[in-house]
C-alpha cells in the first residue's frame, strides 16, 4: 500500500508494525499490542481506520477480561440462543433499540446490563425472568424463546447422560474391555436384539446373554462387541455399572425393566420402548446375537447364571474384579 508521506514531501510504500500503545477505557489505562500503518522511510505513523478500529476493540476487550464482562460474540450468541433479532432482544430486556447493536458491535456494557445478560444464559433463569417481568414481546416471540429453551434443555440432557456415561465406562481399549472403548449405541442394539427376541426376557438372564456375545465376539474377531467390562458378582458376569447403564436406558427411552410378582417372588422384565434401528448391528454381530440367542433360548435365569458360573473367568475371579477378555478363549457354548 502506497500512501503520500507529509514528512518526506512525497507518496511513499508503507509497512505495518507492532507497538504497544494505552488507551482510556471507561476511566482507566488500558495497553494493548497495537498494528500500525507507518511510512517505510521515515516511520511516520498514518490513520488506517480498519487498524484503529481492531485496535480500539483490543483494548475494549482487554478492558472486559480485566472485569469479567461478557465479549461482543459472547453477548451476541445468547440473543442467538434464543433465536432473537437485536430489535427483539433489546425489547425483551427493556433496553433502547440501539443498545444491543451497540455492545455486539464492540461498546462496553455497563455492569448492570452484563449481570442481566449472564443471568439469562441460563435457559432455567430465562424461564423465570418471562414469568416474573413484564415483557414488550408478542406471543410468537415468547414461543420462540420458550422453544429454544427446551431445546437447550434437551441438548443439556444429552450432554449430562453423555459426561455420565464416559465418566464410568469410556476407558481406554485394553483386554478388560476387549480392546475397544465402551460403544453405548451398540450395548444398546444389543439390549434390544434380545429384548425383542424374548417377550419374557428377565434382566438377569439379560446380562448373561451380553457377558457371551461380547465374549465369543472378542474369541474371533479380537475386539468385543461393545467395548463393556464384565465384573464378578454372586450372580454371575455382569456389565460393570450395569445399575447405571439400565437407568440410561429407561432415560433414553430404549428399555426399562418392569417388576412382576408371581408366586410371591419378583420378577424383573425387560421390556423394549423402541424397535431396533436398521443398521445398528451388522451382519457379523446379528450372526453372533443370533447363535447365543439360540443357546440359551431354552435357559431360564437361574440355569444361564449357574452356567455362567462354571466358565474358567468367573470360577478364577474374585467378587468384584473384572473378568478379563483373556478367558474368552476358554468358551465352548457347544
Amino acid at each position: 500500500m502506497r500512501r503520500y508521506c507529509e514528512e518526506c514531501g512525497r507518496e511513499v510504500d508503507t509497512r505495518i508494525v507492532s507497538k504497544r500503545e494505552a488507551y482510556d477505557v471507561c476511566g482507566e489505562s488500558v495497553e494493548v499490542e497495537a498494528q500500525v500503518l507507518v511510512c517505510g522511510a521515515c516511520g511516520e505513523e498514518f490513520y488506517c481506520e480498519e487498524l484503529d478500529s481492531e485496535i480500539l476493540l483490543r483494548a475494549y476487550n482487554e478492558y472486559r477480561r480485566r472485569h469479567k464482562l461478557l465479549l461482543p460474540d459472547e453477548i451476541r450468541n445468547i440473543r442467538e440462543q434464543y433465536g432473537l433479532s437485536q430489535r427483539s432482544f433489546a425489547k425483551l430486556l427493556n433496553w433502547g433499540d440501539k443498545t444491543v447493536r451497540r455492545y455486539e458491535n464492540g461498546s462496553v456494557q455497563d455492569r448492570a446490563h452484563n449481570s442481566l445478560l449472564l443471568f439469562l444464559r441460563d435457559p432455567e433463569n430465562m424461564k423465570t425472568y418471562l414469568l416474573e417481568n413484564e415483557i414488550l414481546l408478542d406471543e410468537r416471540h415468547k414461543k420462540k424463546i420458550y422453544d429454544a429453551i427446551e431445546r437447550m434443555e434437551l441438548s443439556r440432557t444429552v450432554e449430562t447422560e453423555k459426561k455420565l456415561r464416559d465418566l464410568f465406562f469410556r476407558k481406554a481399549p485394553s483386554i478388560e474391555n476387549g480392546f475397544k472403548t465402551f460403544d453405548y449405541e451398540k450395548f444398546c442394539a444389543m439390549v434390544l436384539f434380545f429384548a425383542h427376541k424374548s417377550r419374557t426376557l428377565l434382566k438377569v438372564k439379560l446380562l448373561k446373554l451380553l457377558n457371551y456375545s461380547d465374549m465369543i465376539f472378542y474369541q474371533e474377531n479380537g475386539v468385543s462387541m461393545s467395548g463393556t467390562e464384565y465384573v464378578h458378582l454372586p450372580f454371575g458376569p455382569v456389565p460393570r455399572n450395569y445399575d447405571i447403564l439400565f437407568g440410561l436406558l429407561a432415560a433414553d427411552h430404549v428399555a426399562h425393566i418392569e417388576i412382576l410378582f408371581e408366586h410371591g417372588y419378583e420378577r424383573h422384565q425387560v421390556v423394549p420402548d423402541c424397535r431396533l434401528a436398521d443398521g445398528s448391528l451388522s451382519e457379523q454381530e446379528r450372526t453372533v446375537l443370533n447363535r447365543i440367542y439360540e443357546r440359551f433360548a431354552d435357559f431360564g435365569s437361574a440355569e444361564i447364571s449357574d452356567y455362567s458360573h462354571r466358565e474358567e473367568g468367573y470360577r478364577a475371579t474374585k467378587p468384584g474384579e473384572v473378568i478379563s477378555y483373556s478367558y474368552a478363549r476358554n468358551i465352548h457354548l457347544e
